[in-house]
């Protein structure tokens, strides 16, 4: 199965966006002619990788090469470097540079920021005196589809460069990305918004309408009907909840990049130990596509039903001799799926082992406690023996701030007592960590009373889920927890956020709820006139409104799940299609901020 999704069935005409991004990478190469080196950097490589085939580039006379701080080896007398606007790849691309030139190479150089220049980057190529040498452009990749409904800004570090680091230029990026899509399919008419970063997204993109307007009387009927923008400081509990849904544990466990997972050849069967093997999980996968957002605990059923099905046409086959023709061809059309059967069955059992274990349940139910805002001393406790133990930080960490943030801050005497046991358990590396995550506001001191159990009530965030095969609310994805974020999405589509005004007021950052007119050249906020709506809303009945929900710092693909669940609800009326800086696990959301912290001890 192709790792590049299908998106014959996505809710928006995504294919023609891949196929502009496409088209856009080809012109490069096509531009400069003969025999070139195409030098990308590490992780743009697996977000092309959702572009096109690189036998495509083969065809042009390319060659890939992957980026480093190493010397280029190749023959190629152009060489092409198409890297993110970042830093530490100018320093790569100044160091290969120089090491041709001191073995007398001579060769032609272009370098294409993805998917803008900026002028920090020049400034380092200036410094190093390599920008004479290079050709420069860009490639506009500022959005990737995933799958038929996920979009991803391909913006990695985006938490933490706006939470730790104050660097508010991927808000930048995501407006201008929006306004790209506008200029494909319309300008959207309703726009909410909640967090810092997402009113200052919203308040951009209109800005851009000014400046470069999207000409509407070309467009007709937007295609997208609302845009809602979270930022995930709103909804920080969410990301440090143990995923319980399969893709969501797959995530977990094993790490999703770029819409495959990397496992030892042995886990799915092969006879090789330590090879790895890279197993595709998208859409175009129809048992995946059936099976990824259900509850683990579920899957193994479905499983076994599938492969007990086949096994029992398979028995009927082998003892009589009536069978049709056309009853064949579908025993033959079912027997096309053993592959994928066999491939989820072999990753369940693997993921099972995980799931099996006693510590797994003992941290599900903390969490639970710890949402419930129940026992403190005992969830205290939890906490302690964990760090004592010295399980995995990000393990610790994610209890923490999970702690933390239901609790409006720890006691300071807990607050004290837990930051000297990490240190003594972990090292006083870990001592910037800890002062960034108070930064944050994901760990910090308790100075007033917690607003969690008013906004769990409010929203209706902790349910009972008494049916996991036929789940009648999104809580069952965190078996009892409906996710803060999705509810938030469910009151901006039903009536808009001003029904729970007071409640968006105890929630992090400002947010606004407004209309943008047919043309927004005389007024960024212009409400549309009464027969505009009519009409407008009178053609839209005749199909479900769409809705881009945009998550900036990060969503969980258990997240994507409730949203999915949602839509397919009888009488939603909605199709949500997802966009987001990059899909999250809680180890991963903190990762980037560990990292940067031990950086700046070095």
């Amino acid at each position: 199965m192709a790792q590049i999704p299908n998106l014959d069935n996505s809710p928006l005409n995504l294919a023609a966006l891949r196929e502009q991004s496409q088209k856009d990478l080809l012109n490069i190469v096509k531009s400069i002619r003969g025999k070139k080196c195409l030098v990308i950097d590490p992780k743009l490589a697996g977000t092309l990788s959702l572009i096109l085939q690189t036998s495509v580039l083969k065809e042009y006379g390319v060659e890939l090469r992957i980026l480093s701080a190493d010397p280029l080896l190749t023959e190629c007398p152009k060489i092409i470097y198409l890297v993110r606007s970042q830093p530490n790849f100018m320093k790569f691309v100044a160091s290969q540079i120089k090491s041709d030139e001191s073995k007398g190479l001579q060769r032609e150089y272009f370098l294409y920021f993805v998917p803008r220049r900026t002028v920090c980057c020049e400034k380092i190529l200036e410094e190093e005196k390599v920008h004479q040498k290079l050709t420069l452009g860009e490639y506009p990749l500022y959005l990737v589809p995933l799958d038929e409904d996920v979009l991803s800004f391909d913006l990695e570090y985006c938490l933490q460069e706006c939470l730790v680091e104050g660097d508010t230029s991927s808000i930048w990026h995501i407006a201008k990305a929006i306004h790209k899509l506008e200029f494909a399919f319309g300008v959207i008419p309703n726009v909410r918004a909640k967090g810092v970063a997402s009113t200052k997204a919203a308040e951009l993109l209109n800005h851009m309408q000014l400046e470069d307007p999207v000409s509407m009387d070309d467009m007709g009927i937007p295609e997208i009907d609302t845009l809602i923008l979270l930022d995930r400081e709103v909804d920080m509990v969410t990301p440090m909840c143990s995923q319980l849904t399969y893709e969501g544990l797959v995530d977990e466990m094993l790490q999703i990049h770029n819409g495959s997972v990397e496992v030892d050849a042995s886990i799915m069967g092969g006879q090789q130990d330590g090879k790895k093997v890279k197993v595709p999980l998208n859409s175009s996968d129809k048992l995946y596509k059936e099976i990824r957002d259900l509850n683990f605990d579920v899957v193994g059923k479905v499983l076994r039903q599938k492969a007990t099905s086949i096994q029992q046409d398979y028995a009927e086959v082998k003892s009589t001799n009536t069978q049709s023709v056309s009853e064949l061809k579908d025993f033959v059309k079912r027997l096309h799926s053993l592959p994928e059967i066999a491939r989820h069955i072999n990753l369940a059992q693997h993921l099972q082992s995980f799931v099996a274990k006693p510590s797994f349940h003992a941290r599900v139910e903390i969490e639970q406690l710890i949402l419930d805002v129940q026992n403190y001393e005992t969830c205290f406790e939890y906490i302690e023996e964990i760090i004592q133990k010295q399980e995995p930080i990000e393990t610790v960490l994610r209890l923490l701030v999970l702690f933390s943030l239901t609790n409006a801050g720890l006691q300071k005497k807990s607050f004290d007592y837990l930051r000297r046991e990490i240190l003594h358990s972990y090292g006083f590396e870990y001592m910037p960590l800890l002062h960034n995550l108070e930064k944050a506001g994901l760990v910090k001191k308790q100075e007033a009373r917690s607003n969690w159990v008013g906004i769990t009530r409010a929203l209706q965030l902790i349910v009972d889920v008494n049916d996991m095969e036929n789940p009648s609310d999104i809580s069952y994805i965190f078996a009892g927890y409906a996710p803060l974020s999705i509810r938030l999405v469910q009151h901006a589509v039903r009536s808009g956020w001003r029904s729970i005004e007071e409640l968006l007021k105890l929630l992090p950052g400002p947010h606004l709820d407004l209309k943008r007119g047919v043309s927004t050249m005389n007024s960024s906020l212009e409400v549309l006139p009464g027969s505009m709506a009519q009409q407008q809303s009178a053609e839209r009945a005749d199909r479900r409104s769409l809705v881009l929900v945009v998550f900036i710092g990060g969503v969980t693909s258990a997240e994507i799940a409730a949203l999915r669940f949602l839509s397919a609800q009888e009488g939603m009326g909605y199709d949500f299609l997802i966009a987001t800086t990059k899909v999250i696990t809680g180890n991963t959301l903190l990762q980037p901020i560990i990292a940067s912290s031990k950086e700046g001890m070095m």
